[in-house]
């Protein structure tokens, strides 16, 4: 197995930008909430300053195949795909897609594409990767990545964002990469925008773990501590680079594919995206699935980093009281539910929003719950939180927007996300806490 860039193609400066990854993929890494060894489908994960001139001995080292469909779309194609494809000489065929959706008519056409090839390699970001991961998933194929923009954490997860033929966006369960190899010269050079969406990808952490704990004291859900040891250390080295990503510094580009890439190995320790995915993420979703028309075209990243601030915020002013919250029981209308959504999303926004609804006894057990364990679990929540105003200052300096407005959102389309964001997921978030405190409303009017 290669285990680094060979050392001919180790630029002046060059540093090791995996270790800790490669003691987690090789088994060496102590779960502290098991004791024992984490396991991961992961084996080969390479950040390096350059693959060039490599690309065929990276992919021969994890997935040999007699054939292969290297695919691509137009930008990444020109970016490294013509050299992935290049290296491997006769044994790879292009597919080059068109302006790519990961949705579930993209997934039939390239199952089509690529039946005749025995192992798949993804050259690109969230979609290209995505649509390969999912697709060889179903086939039953191995499939490799070289990501080309430092823009999510999905190149080391184990499951994949796709839009529903019901317009439903959801997670599906797929596999792991038998090699993810990340270039961060390439990445350097890819659109700023991508740049800006995995630094506001990657500012979910703190929302997410608020919420994630919140929900596992109040309603015994599960949680790990093990995504956020992981990315601690990385988090800081990340966030004092924030301005370096908005002038494409490659030690901020390789801090940021590092936050990423344990984010996504986070997940898979866990096996679950509740460590980085709460809140924030529904909101994203929401704009995603149901926006429709109003859809200005912004991509996963640049969404959930405008939603963490306002996260950050509505989480901050729950935090900020010295008095428990007092919550009502859930208002649950099924008929506003149904003349919402399209019918063939209904049945799914109804049974997430069913699992949440607290009826009068149950918000009175809550409430005396709430108040007997506020005074340390407020401390403990507010030690794992970043200020809003904080996130939004690192966003800014790396390029990125804070707010709707400054991304391109219509405020009406955003209001709305965070107002109906909570009834696509039976996750427990502080959107649901506040909209059971009956605050909701009035955070949505003054805060966005």
């Amino acid at each position: 197995m290669l285990h680094a860039a060979p050392a001919a193609r180790r630029p002046v400066g060059w540093q090791d930008w995996n270790t800790l990854i490669r003691d987690v993929s090789a088994g060496r890494w102590i779960d502290p909430d098991t004791g024992v060894a984490a396991e991961v489908p992961f084996k080969a994960i390479f950040i390096e300053e350059s693959v060039r001139g490599g690309e065929a001995d990276y992919v021969a080292s994890v997935m040999p195949a007699s054939t292969y469909a290297v695919v691509a779309d137009a930008d990444t194609y020109d970016a490294l795909g013509y050299a992935v494809a290049r290296s491997l000489g006769g044994r790879a065929t292009t597919v080059v897609l068109e302006h790519p959706h990961a949705d579930e008519a993209a997934i039939r056409e390239l199952r089509e594409k690529t039946r005749n090839a025995d192992a798949v390699i993804a050259v690109g970001s969230g979609t290209i990767n995505d649509l390969c991961k999912y697709t060889t998933f179903l086939d039953g194929k191995d499939y490799s990545v070289f990501g080309t923009a430092p823009s999510m954490n999905g190149y080391t997860s184990t499951t994949a964002s796709i839009t529903l033929d019901n317009g439903l966006k959801t997670t599906l369960n797929a596999h792991a990469a038998k090699g993810v190899f990340l270039d961060i010269e390439v990445s350097a050079n890819a659109p700023h925008y991508l740049i800006a969406a995995g630094f506001g990808d990657s500012l979910c952490r703190s929302t997410a773990q608020v919420d994630w704990y919140f929900s596992h004291v109040m309603l015994r859900t599960a949680y790990a501590t093990s995504p956020y040891v992981l990315q601690e250390a990385d988090e800081r080295e990340m966030l004092a680079r924030s301005a370096g990503l908005g002038r494409r510094e490659h030690d901020a580009i390789g801090y940021l594919h590092r936050i990423l890439t344990l984010g996504g190995i986070g997940i898979s320790v866990t096996g679950m995206s509740h460590p980085g995915s709460m809140g924030e993420h529904q909101i994203s979703h929401w704009i995603d699935s149901f926006a429709g028309a109003r859809h200005p075209g912004t991509v996963h990243g640049q969404q959930v980093g405008v939603s963490s601030v306002t996260m950050a915020r509505l989480q901050e002013i729950i935090l900020a009281s010295e008095k428990a919250p007092q919550i009502r029981p859930t208002r649950f209308d099924e008929a506003d539910i149904r003349a919402r959504y399209p019918a063939a999303a209904v049945d799914h926004c109804l049974a997430a929003s069913r699992a949440k609804v607290l009826d009068a006894a149950s918000a009175d057990r809550f409430n005396a719950q709430l108040e007997a364990l506020w005074p340390q679990l407020r401390r403990t929540l507010q030690q794992m939180a970043i200020p809003s105003a904080t996130l939004a200052a690192h966003l800014r300096a790396a390029g990125g927007g804070a707010t709707p407005q400054e991304i391109g959102i219509d405020r009406d389309l955003y209001r709305d996300a965070v107002r109906y964001s909570k009834e696509m997921r039976n996750r427990y978030s502080m959107l649901d806490l506040a909209a059971d405190m009956g605050v909701l409303e009035h955070f949505i009017e003054e805060e966005c």
